[in-house]
Order: structure tokens, then C-alpha cells, then sequence
């Protein structure tokens, strides 16, 4: 736990630099772009009321292959979740009553960039990564809900979806992060229903959030205020863009060939 989340009063809660800010949003919108492959550990923290009265919920470790495979262990190497099918396709005779289900995975459209490369309007496309426990796994692998889709006017009030109070460049588990300080705005709306990334009530408590640079998963958050003060996760990226078999994933392995065995052709006669 940083300093920063045991004293309230130590970021700057008046005066951020637009630019700053700016690149925040942006970076937290960046995700389905920056990554395709993840291996990382995970842990939860409930709410407390004191600064040792911390309940720890046990670590996990993940790896995860966009867009729909996920295999998630105990720190103990006991398998806790598998996906079980991946890479499905629809026939020629699915039928739906929505165009949702024939939207395109992110990495097959393009955003709006700007000149660092980070995320200015994201498009239309299926969203979303395979889920442990519940909606707010996939929330912090693409924490969107900080940042809304697209930039909005300089000129509108209260138009971001959360308010920011500090901005510092922070080092999260050997990895370079963005840390901010803030609180929800009367347009936020957790991307999973029930399940926000940030403190909720009234009136608005902050949060401390950490925003890896590279991959832009968010890899801290913590409640600071409020009854849920203390709640959050804190989760450490291992590797990114491994390759991943679908072995890892699926419960039973496919029976591959190993090519650099001779593979005797017997011509007979006719």
C-alpha cells in the first residue's frame, strides 16, 4: 500500500494539468489495443474500518488469451476455472434479433488514435473478456468505465465520468503506472452493473487507482473514504503476450502431432 492511500490529504486535490488528465482517460480506453495475451496474480481486499483490520481474500493466478479463454489457479496450483469451449463460430443457420452478436472483437477495428498512441473514441465492437467470479474481473482488465468512450468537450462541466483530485507516474510491481486519486461523477456508470472498479455514495468517496502504462489494465484500485473504505484489489502482471496453447485452456487436450518425429510413408504395391 502506498503512502498516499493512508494519508488523504497527500496528491494535489485542486489543481491537475489537462494534459495530464487527458492522457489518463486515454490510457484507461486503450486497452483492447495494447494486449492480447496476459499472465498475472490477483488479490481482493474487503472493506475496512481501521488500517490494520485488512481482509485479505485469497491470491489467484490467471492466464488469460483474448478474446474467450481464461484459466485461473489458486496460489496453491489447484485448478479453480477453465474455459471449456473456445474459439467458437456461428453457422450458416444462427439466427438472432440483435446485431450485437455480429459485432467484431476490438482488435479487428480500429479506434481513433492520438500521437502516443493511446485510445481517443473507441468504436463499435464486442467488448468485454472471459469473467471470474464476477463483472468487475473484467472491469479492471479494461478499466473503460474511467474514461467513457470517447473524449468530451473541454467547454462541458461534469461531463467526465469521474473527477480527477492527483495524478503521479508510479512504479506497480517492477511496472511503470499512472496512480490517480478520484471520484465518480454524476454520468459514471460501472461497466458491469453492481460491480464498480470505484467507490459509490453519498456523498462520493475517492479512490486510489493504478493504471499500468503498457497494458493498460488497472492494476490497483482502494476505496479511501466511506464505508467501503479499504475495499479493492491489487493485481501484479507476470508476462504479457506469451503465447498461449489452447491446451492451457480446454479441458481436454487436443491430440496434436509432433512434427519433428519421421513419419514412415509406406508406398505398396499395386
Amino acid at each position: 500500500m502506498s503512502p498516499d492511500a493512508a494519508t488523504p490529504n497527500a496528491l494535489d486535490d485542486v489543481n491537475v494539468p489537462g494534459g495530464d488528465a487527458t492522457r489518463f482517460r486515454r490510457l484507461c480506453r486503450s486497452s483492447p489495443w495494447r494486449w492480447e495475451s496476459l499472465r498475472f496474480s490477483v488479490e481482493w481486499r474487503a472493506p475496512h474500518a481501521g488500517a490494520d483490520d485488512v481482509v485479505p481474500v485469497p491470491r489467484v493466478n490467471a492466464w488469460l488469451r483474448r478474446p474467450d479463454a481464461l484459466r485461473v489457479e489458486s496460489d496453491d496450483a489447484r485448478l479453480l476455472f477453465s474455459t471449456t469451449r473456445i474459439n467458437d463460430s456461428k453457422d450458416a443457420f444462427y439466427v438472432t434479433g440483435s446485431r450485437s452478436p455480429w459485432l467484431l472483437p476490438p482488435r479487428l477495428v480500429a479506434p481513433v488514435y492520438d500521437d502516443e498512441g493511446l485510445v481517443q473514441r473507441r468504436p463499435e465492437a464486442k467488448y468485454g473478456d472471459p469473467v471470474f467470479g464476477n463483472g468487475r474481473w473484467a472491469a479492471m482488465l479494461d478499466p473503460v468505465e474511467l474514461a467513457g468512450n470517447s473524449d468530451v468537450p473541454v467547454d462541458t462541466a461534469f461531463e467526465n465520468v469521474v473527477e480527477l483530485h492527483g495524478l503521479a507516474s508510479v512504479t506497480h510491481a517492477g511496472r511503470p503506472a499512472m496512480e490517480a486519486v478520484l471520484t465518480p461523477n454524476r454520468s459514471f456508470e460501472p461497466a458491469h452493473a453492481g460491480q464498480p472498479l470505484i467507490g459509490l455514495g453519498t456523498p462520493a468517496p475517492r479512490t486510489r487507482v493504478r493504471i499500468d502504462a503498457a497494458t493498460s489494465v488497472c492494476v490497483e484500485a482502494e476505496v479511501l473514504d466511506g464505508e467501503s473504505a479499504g475495499a479493492g484489489h491489487s493485481l501484479s502482471i507476470h508476462a504479457v503476450d506469451e503465447y498461449m496453447l489452447d491446451d492451457l485452456f480446454v479441458e481436454h487436450s487436443v491430440d496434436l502431432t509432433d512434427v519433428r518425429d519421421h513419419i514412415p510413408w509406406v508406398v505398396g504395391e499395386w
